[in-house]
């Protein structure tokens, strides 16, 4: 993954403000490799289609990839008989190569792209491309997984359709639900932050764009559509699906590694409400508290299977506080991470040395426990001495919680309660 300097700042949300003549709002990308036989016929419904419906000057870009049919003489064709009409020749492969060339040249605030087989019901690129004008949303997808969808395809790609978002919900944690289908749109302005830090040139471009879109807070606006699947596609399944994996694994190794300068994407979000000053209304506490008991609770699991390892060579005290020690110390660093979002690794030494006196007070009272349970029986057994440590630290864990969040990241507490100054990242959201 690329991990040079953050282009700039994310732009708060606006509505675009009406273009001159001479500027469209929307450029509509069709990108396109060897497709001589359904490029006309696609740019003429489309133009038509805007012409009609579309109430906002509007420009169509054909993306030839390297094709060696008479595409492009198609596209100059259609060019040079419709104003609106425009055409682009790579000389290399690759719709993400494609769409990150125009899009990143195009003057138009609205980017967009379709393939050339028009599957989508062209009546959903008003809805998609409305709340990127209005500036309610940051990008927009067509969903071919949403319950009002009406979708015509045979089962082989409907398996592998909704396998594959299974598994960035799985391993990326990904939100949005369809993250291949070829109908999506973007600001220019985000475009111009987020392009890049993609690094894939093909068809894993747009989940790419989408990861990394999200994890940035941005906001993705999804739009059911009717979508009727081209028997006649010339993308092959078992490659792309391939190459779509190994891009999953790039992508969730550089965001488990780090290595994605995602935090040095500042957004203002002057529109959010979370950032404004609300007297009386407790912010980020709730987040904190579901973010801590998801660690709290991993952190117990890896805490009894280590006491359970260390009990088979060493007593109940000694085996108690090595596995105190290690699970507080992993404890700290995702509380420190995932509960209370701090980045990078200013003040980490600080973090754990504070949070080894949070473990001292939880190794007072398990090991109080265990003194207690031991007085009361002579031989007690290992259920029960696990049965009294859970209790221990069920009893630990509240304090806990609260000298995390009043000392040991009070700052970054603070700062997710005050109103930002342009700088904040809600990173993962």
């Amino acid at each position: 993954m690329r991990t040079d300097s953050s282009p700039g700042s994310l732009p708060a949300r606006e509505h675009l403000p009406a273009a001159g003549a001479a500027t469209p709002v929307l450029d509509v990308v069709v990108p396109v490799h060897n497709e001589e036989k359904d490029l006309r016929p696609c740019v003429l419904r489309l133009h038509d289609h805007l012409t009609r419906t579309f109430p906002y000057g509007f420009r169509i870009t054909v993306a030839d990839n390297a094709s060696t049919d008479d595409t492009a003489h198609v596209a100059a064709r259609l060019a040079a008989e419709l104003p609106e009409v425009t055409a682009r020749r790579l000389e290399r492969k690759g719709r993400g190569r494609a769409l990150r060339t125009v899009w990143s040249a195009s003057d138009a605030p609205v980017l967009a792209y379709m393939d050339v087989d028009l599957s989508t019901d062209l009546n959903a690129l008003l809805p998609l491309v409305a709340p990127l004008i209005s500036g309610h949303s940051d990008l927009a997808i067509g969903s071919r997984l949403a319950r009002s969808s009406r979708v015509v395809r045979g089962a082989k790609r409907e398996f592998v359709s909704r396998s594959y978002n299974l598994i960035l919900r799985g391993s990326l944690q990904a939100r949005f639900s369809d993250a291949q289908c070829g109908f999506k749109a973007i600001r220019r302005d985000v475009a111009q932050v987020l392009l890049p830090l993609v690094e894939d040139t093909g068809w894993f471009f747009d989940t790419e764009m989408l990861v990394l879109a999200e994890r940035a807070g941005c906001r993705i606006h999804e739009v059911p559509v009717d979508w009727v699947d081209d028997p006649d596609s010339t993308v092959h399944i078992v490659r792309t699906a391939t190459d779509d994996l190994k891009g999953v694994w790039r992508v969730g190794k550089a965001l488990a590694t780090g290595s994605l300068p995602l935090d040095r994407l500042a957004r203002p979000f002057g529109d959010d409400p979370r950032d404004r000053e609300l007297t009386g209304v407790p912010q980020g506490l709730a987040r904190q508290l579901v973010g801590f008991c998801v660690v709290g609770a991993l952190s117990t699991l890896f805490y009894l299977l280590l006491y359970s390892g260390f009990r088979l060579f060493a007593g109940a005290q000694l085996a108690n506080a090595l596995a105190l020690l290690v699970s507080a110390v992993a404890n700290t660093a995702a509380n420190r991470r995932l509960t209370f979002g701090v980045r990078g690794r200013g003040g980490a030494v600080r973090h754990q040395a504070q949070g080894l006196v949070v473990f001292g007070i939880g190794l007072v009272l398990t090991s109080g426990s265990l003194a207690a349970l031991n007085a009361a029986t002579a031989d007690p057994g290992h259920s029960t001495e696990l049965a009294v440590l859970i209790a221990a630290n069920l009893a630990a864990t509240v304090l806990r919680f609260l000298l995390l969040r009043a000392w040991v990241f009070a700052d970054s507490t603070r700062s997710a309660t005050e109103p930002g100054d342009g700088t904040d990242l809600r990173d993962g959201r």
